[in-house]
């Protein structure tokens, strides 16, 4: 994506989750109720900017690794 100065990370990926989070929702409400808390996003994200680095085989690891950590430390 891409963005204007004047806008932080933060707001704009607070922006897109709370968008995304209300459509599915209007979509199909019978998520929430299988979300703990109701919540469809959890609160960190992930950003690169573009370069070598930010190559779409590194955002589908990331990506895929979602969850493993909680899961590995408590054991779920």
């Amino acid at each position: 994506m891409q963005s204007v100065p004047t806008l932080n990370l933060t707001e704009i990926v607070s922006a897109i989750k709370s968008i995304t989070a209300r459509k599915i929702f209007k979509k199909h409400p019978e998520v929430k109720k299988l979300l703990w808390g109701g919540n469809f996003w959890k609160s960190g994200y992930y950003a690169n900017t573009v370069g070598s680095h930010g190559t779409e085989e590194v955002i589908q690891q990331y990506v895929q690794k979602q969850g493993k950590v909680y899961k590995n430390i408590y054991g779920q």
